[in-house]
């Protein structure tokens, strides 16, 4: 037996759904996951169910043959117009008659004789096929007088009647044009989550608005609509730190040693072209580029790995993670929805490249460093750098670098300075939550986690005294920092990045 999903486009009528149960009882299709929602869709109702193959193709013959089987995701035609209707007994009666043979479903209804429109009744309805609308108004045109105030034939006025097309049209606008089984699938996995998201209470309007506005947002802040805030540091005489904070997602790093340069997390795929020509801005030649230190598997940390053709160092369960496309893998929420279907969007709207060569950090413990095991060791320059595994509470398989003899810790998304971040940016990391609900697969981990990162840059703070130091804290998001008192504040300088119109 194997699991399948469909979406059912049924017409609103008492004993739809009870018909297209019946026709998966019959072929022994064992129904696990149902989600309708007249408040969203009045028509479209999402099902999961496990068959052997055999039988789920009789299902799916079956309710192709009724008409319920949605294969196609093309726009419903939209079609307002104003009608004048005599005043007499059955008028609106025949009219809708007219309605009713032609197929379409009404959206929206106005008429009131008491009005100063008195005469005039206005109607916006979807018709399927072109052919249908253009009988409709030749039928309507012999009948009555007939204005129309708008006619769509690409998606852009659909109305609730057909949500999930509407939003499908949607989305073909930020990933692209892609074919109709692939969109169908997408949609079932994002009802999954608005269905799980409502039985938590959230909105599901705010759900899908969430969905959108992070695709947009990923695209309108690539290419012209591109900037960055960049910190640079002289870590000794010979080796700068560059971070680079893009306008969403994570930070990208760049350790810049004589004859050598070691990347810390690539960005989202995105805006991998945007990030080429801030390097060239800044003198960044990556002839020298040795390799890139992914800190974990989200995809605005390593989604851009796979451009830049040098080898990647991770994490095993970082590697785990960019197979299974599961942010929640290797954890207790393993199995979470949430978790899975945002990291199928997130990888799908930030154009996410997978890392090619990949070098996994060794499992062996080379020592402890406060509460976090050593499990690799390596250099840049004449900095020695150690990779501390993470207690898995942001994520499975996360890592944190720390140079103590420099003074410097790269915290992934497990400290930040949340008060350096720009209000831009705390809207758009926001959209992660309201999604899954919190970007921790372990919230009380996550907390010791930070308790014990904050322990260690405390006592190397301590130690780097005597040079008159204090360990840089390089987080994945927001500014350079340091720690003072119990607070992170913004070490050294920043400056805004805009790039160059052409």
């Amino acid at each position: 037996m194997k699991k399948f999903s469909f979406i059912a486009r049924m017409p609103n009528e008492p004993g739809a759904l009870h018909k297209a149960a019946e026709i998966a009882k019959d072929y022994n299709g064992n129904i696990h996951r149902i989600h309708y929602n007249r408040k969203i869709d009045p028509n479209t109702v999402f099902f999961e169910i496990t068959a052997d193959e055999s039988s789920y193709g009789k299902i799916m013959n079956k309710l192709d043959e009724i008409g319920y089987l949605q294969t196609t995701l093309k726009p419903a035609n939209y079609l307002k117009f104003n009608i004048s209707l005599p005043h007499s007994p059955g008028a609106l009666f025949e009219f809708l008659n007219c309605i009713t043979s032609a197929g379409a479903n009404i959206g929206f209804l106005d008429f009131d004789d008491k009005s100063n429109r008195h005469d005039k009744l206005t109607v916006a309805l979807t018709l399927d096929k072109i052919s249908s609308v253009d009988a409709l108004l030749d039928n309507l045109k012999s009948r009555y007088l007939l204005e129309i105030v708008e006619y769509d034939t690409e998606g852009e006025k659909l109305d609730d009647t057909v949500f999930y097309i509407f939003f499908a049209q949607k989305l073909r606008e930020i990933i692209g044009n892609t074919e109709d089984d692939f969109l169908i699938k997408l949609l079932g996995d994002v009802n999954h989550i608005v269905q799980e998201l409502t039985r938590l209470g959230e909105d599901p309007k705010h759900v899908f608005e969430s969905i959108l506005l992070t695709g947009n947002t990923l695209k309108d802040t690539s290419g012209d609509g591109f900037y960055a805030d960049i910190q640079k540091v002289d870590l000794n005489q010979d080796t700068q730190l560059y971070c680079f904070q893009p306008p969403c997602g994570g930070n990208i790093f760049v350790i810049n040693a004589p004859e050598e340069m070691v990347m810390v997390d690539s960005g989202y795929g995105i805006y991998y072209p945007d990030i080429l020509k801030l390097f060239q801005h800044c003198g960044i030649d990556l002839k020298n580029l040795k390799g890139i230190y992914m800190t974990h598997a989200d995809a605005d940390h390593c989604g851009a790995g796979g451009f830049y053709g040098v080898k990647s160092f991770m994490h095993r369960g970082t590697s785990d993670i960019i197979g299974k496309a599961n942010r929640a893998y290797g954890s207790n929420v393993e199995e979470c929805v949430l978790e899975e279907v945002y990291t199928k969007l997130i990888n799908l709207f930030s154009r996410f490249n997978s890392p090619a060569d990949v070098n996994i950090f060794s499992e062996n413990i080379i020592k402890m460093r406060g509460s976090f095991k050593v499990v690799h060791i390596f250099k840049v320059g004449d900095m020695e750098f150690e990779v501390l595994e993470s207690l898995g509470g942001h994520l499975y398989g996360q890592v944190f670098l720390a140079c103590p003899d420099e003074g410097i810790i790269f915290t992934g998304d497990s400290l930040i300075n949340f008060d350096s971040l720009s209000e831009d940016r705390r809207r758009y990391n926001l959209l992660a939550k309201n999604l899954m609900t919190s970007v921790n697969v372990d919230r009380k981990l996550a907390k010791t986690e930070r308790k014990a990162l904050l322990r260690i840059i405390s006592k190397l703070n301590e130690e780097l005294s005597i040079k008159d130091k204090k360990c840089l804290i390089c987080s994945g998001h927001g500014a350079v920092s340091l720690l003072s008192g119990d607070k992170l504040e913004i070490y050294g300088q920043i400056y805004h990045y805009l790039p160059k119109k052409m």
